[in-house]
């Protein structure tokens, strides 16, 4: 650029005053327009990147967002699972105890049984009441000394 300028100078010293204000008035409206043009383009290629950027960091952190969730909602459902596994287990230790305990009653009455004697009963013994009121008392009483040694402790 800087050569043009010394030709013109060099080659019309008479038509320089004509010849500079034209392309005087030229040249800072060429420079003027370009660098606003150029900055037309460089500000809406870069605000399209900003906006591009911003898009999708929003878009990263709704991601985030979900996948922060999801650990939650895995952490709470981890715990539910291991606390369900841990009464399941007190669950059969509570069934195993109950089930021995119960083979123990059922020794202890068969024995009671056992031991009480019943005679054969017969038509006609039926009809003496006062015979199957004692051994009726009989029974019962055996019964009670059993519950108490058990330590069974009836509901009602």
């Amino acid at each position: 650029m800087a050569e043009p300028t010394k030709k013109a100078t060099k080659a019309a010293p008479k038509k320089a005053a004509a010849k500079r204000k034209p392309a005087a008035k030229r040249k800072p409206a060429a420079k003027r327009a370009a660098p606003k043009k150029a900055a037309a383009r460089k500000t809406t290629p870069d605000f399209a990147a900003r906006a591009q950027e911003a898009s999708r960091n929003a878009f990263l952190a709704s991601l985030g967002f979900y996948g922060k969730a999801f650990d939650q909602v895995q952490d709470q459902f981890n715990t539910l699972q291991d606390q369900l596994e841990a009464r399941r287990a007190k669950a059969d230790k509570v069934y195993k105890e109950l089930v021995k305990r119960g083979t123990k009653v059922e020794k202890t009455a068969k024995g009671a049984i056992k031991d009480i004697e019943l005679p054969k009963i017969e038509l006609d013994s039926i009809a003496d009441r006062k015979k199957l009121d004692a051994q009726l008392k009989k029974a019962k009483a055996r019964f009670e000394e059993l519950r108490e040694s058990v330590s069974f402790k009836a509901a009602a």
